[in-house]
């Protein structure tokens, strides 16, 4: 009885004594940027996912987080100041190789020191052995003097270079300002506008001040801690090493307008969820939130998709624009209105209409052939839209590639990612329509070299009957197989107004990008100079040209395995890579968001270019 009793009563202890969930802290909300918010996220205990912010209510867009205890740049500075001399500068130096030694290996640090002059003893690098040696060389200042805010300018000067997003600011001073030039709100303007976090040790004496730095620190999303002597500093630099695993430096673009007011609601795993609410900077709107009615709601403009349809009305509105400044140079848009009313503006309009598909583009249209029209890759998308039998201009198909750049484009930075991935989703768009068109080219192409064996089986019947060789062409095209029958009609046509035979066949062969065609005329020209029968040379070639496929599908069979192979080793980073970002972004974030990420994917890139040539040549066979 006497044990359940002791056991009950250690339950119900525990139970009492169990904590309820910690709250998140929300520091140095930083809206001196707008539309750009930025603030400092603080949980209780270190997490693997980024909080989740949102914005009076709603979700906020482009969000982008990066922990502090990761891959960032910092900045250490010492005050050297005649003050420090003895102990506290030797507790200090010692403190801070201590941290140097265990920082994170990714982190890059710099070290400063101040007095009566602020100085970089060294630049960023994410090896300890320079910063180590500038520790050691450090000595107190023989001229009376602190230069702290000068110091922290100069600090939010280097880190404001860095490519790392994650950067801080960590001082111990023992001391008052004495000589600065900046003031406390330049020192705080220079470290936002640098988007680094201050973190201030104070050694405090009877003579110190702490409240400057402690509203440099909040205001900074940093964090001000008080040591009672040099002592205790090497505990200090531990605590804020953990505070930085648990910290987050969060950033955002808000849809709000300079003045309104607007509530933060930040939630992490395992925390209660945090509010803070400020006022945006500048005049406020005439009248008050409550009594403005917009013309669209507040819910649309918040929204990713709300901004995605905003960019994407400026953008037309701006190309239509662009469209209406050359067209009117021309005069088009006055001459489709008084064509009805002038003798046979009707036929004329009709015919305009059919050059023209698109009448209030014709300027820009023609200012673009004249100007890109002579460059060979204009040459060459012109011969691939005639190779895919499309009814489309080149300057048509390079504005659709823009369009769809900018429309692939705008959709892919409504979501935040880096520029880089900004750009490769531009580039995908335009090479979009591209790819469209060269799959039907090569589609086409297949049927073509698929019928031409058969068609030259026809021709060489139709010879042998007696017949001529337009004649023979003829039967083909009245057998009425595209494209073939296609092709040779145009033949027939070209000839009929005047054009050599030998000619408009090369036109042919020119225009289809066929190798085997090229080769079936290469035949005739030489029985048209030293005779033979058309008729066997013909059978000769189709079953020559026969056997090639043949042989090519026997060589597709014989390698699917390897090009199965490419494809999956090839595909295979990139499925990876989207998949890891999604379940776990911040073990990808240092490859998106930093510059040894954005080396490390090029250098991918690059090699993944090398083996895909040697993939294909492996499984690649010029029959």
């Amino acid at each position: 009885m006497r044990a359940s009793l002791r056991f009950v009563l250690a339950l119900l202890a525990l139970v009492l004594a169990a904590p309820g969930s910690a709250a998140l802290e929300l520091r140095g909300v930083d809206a001196s940027d707008h539309p750009t918010i930025r603030l400092t996220a603080v949980t209780s205990t270190p997490t693997a996912g980024a909080p989740s912010l949102r914005e009076n209510g709603g979700p906020v867009a482009a969000l982008r987080a990066e922990n502090l205890g990761r891959a960032k740049s910092i900045v250490l500075a010492i005050d050297r100041s005649q003050s420090m001399k003895g102990a506290p500068l030797a507790d200090a130096i010692a403190a801070a190789r201590t941290f140097i030694a265990a920082k994170p290996a990714q982190d890059r640090i710099a070290v400063a020191t101040f007095a009566t002059e602020p100085v970089l003893l060294t630049g960023f690098s994410t090896a300890t052995t320079d910063a180590d040696g500038a520790l050691r060389s450090i000595a107190v200042d023989a001229v009376q003097g602190t230069t702290f805010f000068d110091a922290l300018v100069l600090a939010s000067g280097a880190l404001a270079e860095e490519s790392m997003p994650g950067r801080v600011i960590l001082a111990v001073t023992d001391g008052n300002e004495t000589r600065s030039e900046a003031t406390l709100e330049r020192a705080i303007r220079s470290a936002r506008d640098a988007g680094a976090a201050v973190y201030v040790v104070g050694i405090e004496s009877s003579r110190f001040t702490p409240e400057p730095l402690v509203r440099l620190a909040e205001e900074t999303g940093g964090a001000y801690y008080g040591a009672a002597s040099s002592e205790a500093l090497t505990e200090v630099y531990t605590s804020i090493a953990r505070e930085l695993q648990r910290t987050w430096r969060l950033e955002y673009v808000t849809a709000a307008r300079p003045g309104d007011r607007i509530e933060l609601t930040a939630k992490a795993v395992g925390d209660e969820a945090a509010r803070t609410e400020i006022r945006l900077p500048g005049a406020a709107p005439a009248g008050s939130s409550e009594a403005r009615s917009p013309v669209l709601p507040e819910a649309f403009l918040q929204s990713t998709w709300g901004a995605l349809a905003i960019g994407g009305g400026v953008a037309f509105l701006v190309l239509l624009a662009t469209w209406f400044a050359f067209a009117s140079a021309r005069g088009n848009w006055l001459k489709a209105r008084l064509s009805p009313h002038i003798a046979g503006g009707e036929q004329k309009a009709k015919r305009e209409r059919e050059k023209n598909r698109l009448a209030l583009a014709a300027g820009v249209f023609t200012a673009t052939e004249k100007t890109f029209g002579h460059f060979n890759l204009w040459k060459r998308l012109a011969s691939l839209l005639e190779r895919a039998d499309l009814p489309f201009r080149t300057v048509e198909l390079v504005y659709v590639m823009c369009a769809s750049a900018m429309i692939v484009g705008l959709m892919a930075a409504a979501f935040g990612p880096p520029a880089l991935v900004v750009l490769c989703a531009l580039g995908a768009g335009a090479l979009l329509p591209y790819g469209l068109v060269s799959f039907r080219a090569r589609r086409r192409l297949k049927a073509f070299e698929s019928q031409l064996p058969d068609l030259l089986t026809t021709i060489a019947g139709s010879l042998k009957a007696g017949h001529s060789f337009r004649q023979g062409i003829q039967a083909v095209v009245d057998e009425g197989q595209e494209p073939s029958s296609k092709e040779f009609k145009r033949v027939l046509a070209e000839t009929r107004l005047g054009r050599p035979m030998d000619s408009a066949l090369a036109e042919m062969s020119r225009r289809v990008g066929s190798p085997n065609l090229e080769f079936v005329l290469t035949a005739v020209t030489i029985q048209r100079k030293v005779g033979g029968s058309l008729a066997g040379i013909f059978d000769m070639v189709a079953e020559t040209v026969r056997n090639r496929h043949q042989f090519a599908r026997k060589v597709k069979g014989l390698t699917a395995m390897g090009r199965a192979s490419a494809y999956v080793l090839i595909g295979l980073p990139f499925f990876i890579a989207l998949l890891l970002t999604f379940v776990n972004g911040e073990y990808m974030q240092p490859l998106w968001h930093t510059s040894t990420g954005h080396k490390l994917l090029l250098l991918m890139l690059v090699m993944m270019g090398i083996g895909t040539l040697i993939l294909r040549k492996i499984v690649s066979f010029r029959s």
